[in-house]
């Protein structure tokens, strides 16, 4: 697994998510997660899903939508900062009660129930990517965490079109 930033210990910790840009405003309002819940929220907590590096935000994105859509439909590409690095809660796989967790699939009403407490105790949480096991998310409740993050950044995202040929 790829080490946790230096800035989780110091400074200058930023996270990235991709949306489309229709939703680009509301980037952090939690409303899918809110609808429909996630891997790690269940249906009504409005969990915002961020990951540590932007490649790995790419591959949260294409492994729901798929390469097509973020060649085809427009993207934004978000930067956040993390004012405090300190108050980042780190999640260490090896104390999940479940280690299929951080497997690909659908997620378990225990996972999104430990997600649901975990998010509730902490207003930032660092835990393994299921896409890439060897990248980290970030997750947070806006309001809960509001004040803690700012918006860096917001840049049309395009997608290297090699990874959406044409057909043969």
């Amino acid at each position: 697994m790829t080490p946790l930033p230096g800035a989780l210990g110091g400074k200058g910790l930023v996270a990235w998510r991709l949306d489309q840009a229709t939703h680009a405003a509301t980037w952090d309002n939690g409303e899918g997660a809110y609808r429909v819940g996630g891997r790690w929220n269940s249906k009504g907590v409005r969990a915002v899903y961020c990951s540590l590096d932007p490649a790995t935000a790419i591959l949260e994105v294409a492994v729901h939508k798929g390469f097509k859509a973020l060649d085809t439909v427009a993207h934004t590409l978000t930067e956040i900062e993390i004012l405090d690095p300190a108050r980042v809660h780190i999640v260490d796989p090896a104390t999940l009660p479940n280690p299929n967790w951080l497997r690909p699939g659908i997620p378990s009403a225990g996972q999104q129930a430990f997600g649901d407490a975990i998010l509730a105790k902490h207003d930032l949480v660092a835990i393994p990517s299921a896409v890439s096991t060897q990248s980290w998310n970030l997750l947070f409740v806006a309001t809960k965490a509001h004040g803690k993050y700012r918006l860096k950044s917001q840049a049309r995202f395009a997608l290297d079109t090699r990874l959406h040929p044409p057909s043969r």
